[in-house]
């Protein structure tokens, strides 16, 4: 198989082999940057075992379509912290309809916010913000991973410093799995062009400051221009989830 001009390999990726085996390389030179190879590749390689774990961000939202052009019965996951803005959920709707043979989980945590509240306190995302990430996404994540050997993610280099250095697939040692990112080489610029271009439905708040969206409580309009993310856990030293460390 070929893909970026250089023949892959056909033993399996897998974390325990990751180091074992050549390294992979996709062409970036091209109009999705490299995306569709890596998606033709990641479901050709793991076929049904490939998840992808969405927060239904602008990204999140080109990645589906560029996932459906792939494979239309792709499964996609929605960590449902019980925490996200209405108008995430309402995305997530008008998505479904959009593309109706995808299969899209909404994955919720063991404990409800009421039982996190009588476990560890009111409001823990003020109190101790990475347990309540822990609990609410980490942990899901992990079931969901659990007997998956790779999983597709929407990061960006240009997202922030700790993600400069992503590669279009990576060892994941927090969920012991490949992780394969798609959309590394895209600018914010190009997120946008390509959503106008095929008239995706996006979440609104997006036009209202909100360049990353997360859990309402956690999520503020950003205040730096030069940092989508810096209306994340405003006012803390957290910048991430856990979910990509």
């Amino acid at each position: 198989m070929l893909v970026g001009g250089r023949k892959m390999t056909t033993e399996p990726l897998t974390y325990e082999t990751f180091d074992q085996l050549p390294a992979i390389e996709f062409s970036h030179e091209d109009e999705t940057k490299g995306a569709l190879d890596v998606l033709k590749w990641g479901y050709s390689h793991y076929g049904e075992q490939l998840v992808y774990a969405c927060s239904f961000g602008i990204e999140g939202i080109v990645l589906i379509d560029l996932i459906a052009k792939v494979n239309e019965k792709a499964k996609v996951v929605f960590l449902d912290t019980s925490l996200h803005f209405n108008e995430t959920y309402e995305l997530i709707e008008k998505v479904r309809k959009r593309y109706p043979s995808l299969q899209i989980e909404l994955k919720k945590p063991s404990l409800t916010l009421e039982e996190q509240a009588k476990q560890f306190g009111e409001e823990l995302w003020k109190s101790s913000p990475n347990k309540c990430c822990e609990i609410r996404k980490i942990l899901p994540l992990n079931e969901v991973l659990s007997g998956a050997t790779a999983w597709l993610s929407g990061l960006r280099r240009d997202q922030s410093e700790s993600r400069k250095n992503t590669q279009f697939i990576n060892k994941d040692n927090r969920f012991k799995s490949i992780k394969i990112c798609p959309l590394i080489h895209w600018s914010w610029k190009d997120i946008w062009r390509y959503s106008h271009k095929h008239n995706l439905d996006y979440n609104p708040l997006h036009d209202n400051g909100y360049p990353s969206i997360g859990c309402q409580p956690c999520t503020s309009p950003a205040f730096n221009a030069d940092d989508l993310r810096s209306g994340r856990w405003t006012g803390t030293t957290k910048i991430e989830c856990g979910l990509h460390e």
